[in-house]
């Protein structure tokens, strides 16, 4: 046994010494080491041996095993050091050559078209203010004419939050509250941002952006509403914009309209606005004797869908690249 376990180690340590790649080394490994391998199936005959043989054989059979373990854990390690030095050399950057560059980002589609509401509306003499989004109910409803009992609540669908006690805003027109309540008129701003309903389909997402305006001076009137809106909408568009008022019902003002343009062969509604009621500005300790003004509201993503032709809102959202790549 002896002549013949020398010769199979030596037979071991060759086939270990030319293995090319982990996969044939691992082979070895279970060739000889495994539960069947030839050194573990010399172990289990050593009951079978004479007593004076089995301590013999079995002194070589483990140093046999030690031996070759040793000599797979070296190939093993010098196979890997190999791998990693061909990885380097492939991977070899030269610093010397000019960047590559690398893929430009671009502004989502609303985010384009809030900068660029905004920006009309700052070159009109508009400041734009920010307020928080989660609300109470006094500043997003009662201060806006809208009582708990008033029939308008059932108008807006509420994301309420700490049992009732406060609520996704849903609309921006707290932030009109907030800034009367501390500044007195003149008032000029615009106030957008995120807001939140109960809604969801083509033209409607439980998250949206809206911009809302306020004017609040000495003798604020419709002809002004009108001339300010129709200003903008042109400027949005980049044409002269055909506009009318569509009498509508809003409990913050009064009277309130709908603001209508001319699109292709029908008018199309685009935004709620009116003159200001006198019970929001004596909310605010505005008298309402002395001065008058004016608000509006517009959806964000609904000014985009029209000046990009989409025709399902929920696209914006989805956030698919072959969508919001063409507006790069």
């Amino acid at each position: 046994m002896g002549t013949d376990l020398d010769e199979l180690l030596a037979q071991a340590r060759r086939d270990v010494e030319t293995a090319t790649d982990a996969r044939a080394l691992e082979a070895l490994r279970v060739a000889w080491l495994g539960k069947k391998g030839r050194i573990t199936e010399g172990l289990k005959q050593l009951g079978r041996l004479p007593p004076e043989e089995r301590r013999q054989a079995g002194e070589r059979l483990n140093r046999a095993r030690d031996e070759l373990t040793q000599a797979l854990e070296d190939k093993a390690r010098a196979l890997s050091e190999q791998a990693l030095t061909q990885r380097l050399a492939a991977e070899t950057l030269d610093v010397t050559l000019p960047g590559r560059g690398s893929g430009a980002g671009s502004l989502h589609p609303i985010t384009r078209t809030l900068r660029r509401i905004e920006r009309i509306f700052t070159a009109m003499g508009f400041e734009s203010v920010d307020g928080p989004e989660i609300e109470d109910d006094w500043h997003n409803f009662q201060a806006l004419n809208i009582p708990e009992s008033h029939p308008a609540r059932a108008m807006q669908d509420t994301f309420y939050l700490f049992g009732g006690a406060r609520l996704l805003r849903t609309h921006t027109s707290p932030v009109q509250i907030r800034t009367m309540r501390t500044r007195k008129p003149p008032i000029r701003i615009i106030c957008s941002g995120r807001v939140y309903r109960v809604d969801f389909d083509r033209t409607h997402s439980p998250m949206f952006h809206q911009v809302e305006g306020l004017y609040v001076a000495d003798q604020v009137s419709l002809a002004d509403l009108k001339h300010d809106l129709q200003r903008f909408l042109s400027l949005f568009f980049e044409r002269e914009v055909e506009a009318q008022f569509r009498p509508s019902y809003f409990p913050f003002v009064e009277p309130g309209a709908e603001m209508q343009i001319r699109w292709g062969d029908r008018w199309l509604e685009v935004l709620g606005c009116g003159l200001v009621h006198p019970n929001v500005l004596q909310a605010v300790d505005i008298d309402p004797e002395r001065y008058t003004g004016y608000a509006f509201g517009m959806g964000v993503e609904r000014l985009a869908m029209l000046r990009y032709g989409v025709d399902d809102l929920r696209l914006f959202f989805d956030n698919d690249l072959r969508f919001l790549e063409q507006f790069a």
